[in-house]
C-alpha cells in the first residue's frame, strides 16, 4: 500500500466520496485548501446522487484537470491542452471501466444497489485514475505540485 492508498482509505474514512477524494488530492498535492470547491464536488458523488449518472471518479477527474488548465479569473485564458488532456483522461476512463464493468455510471461499477461505493470496485479505480490524471498532467507539461497559477506566475 503507497502514501495515496492510504490518504484515500484516511479521505474515505472521514466521510468523503470519490469526487471529493480526487479533489482533495489534488489540492493536497498543491498545498491549498478549498472547502467550497470540495462541498461542490458531493454533488457528483454515486453518479450525480442516484447512481444513474457517470462515475464521480470521471466527473471529477475532468473537474481536477481543470483545476490545471481552465479560467479561474477574468484576466486569463483556458489553456490550450484542456480539451487534449480532458480527452485522454476521459478516453483512459472510458476503456477501463468499460473493459472491468462493462460501463462508466456508477451503477455500472457498484451495481443496482445504489448508496454506497464498493471499496473493491471503486478504490481500486479511484486509485488507478488518480495515477492517469497525474501521468497525463505531466505529460503535456503541468507541474500537478505548482498548479496553474505558479506555471503563469500570478
Amino acid at each position: 500500500m503507497n502514501d495515496t492508498d492510504l490518504r484515500i482509505l484516511q479521505l474515505n474514512g472521514a466521510g468523503y466520496c470519490c469526487a471529493q477524494i480526487m479533489t482533495l488530492l489534488c489540492l493536497d498535492n498543491l498545498q491549498r485548501e478549498n472547502p467550497d470547491l470540495v462541498r461542490s464536488m458531493q454533488g457528483l458523488c454515486l453518479g450525480m446522487g442516484d447512481c444513474s449518472g457517470t462515475c464521480g471518479i470521471l466527473s471529477s477527474g475532468i473537474c481536477a484537470l481543470a483545476l490545471y488548465a481552465g479560467k479561474g479569473v477574468d484576466s486569463e485564458e483556458e489553456d490550450e491542452r484542456l480539451p487534449l488532456i480532458t480527452e485522454n483522461f476521459r478516453e483512459w476512463f472510458r476503456n477501463t471501466s468499460i473493459q472491468q464493468f462493462g460501463g462508466i455510471k456508477c451503477s455500472d461499477i457498484i451495481g443496482d444497489e445504489c448508496g454506497a461505493p464498493k471499496p473493491d470496485r471503486c478504490g481500486k479505480l479511484l486509485v488507478d485514475a488518480y495515477t492517469q490524471l497525474i501521468q497525463i498532467l505531466v505529460a503535456e507539461g503541468f507541474d500537478p505540485y505548482t498548479g496553474r497559477e505558479a506555471n503563469d506566475g500570478f
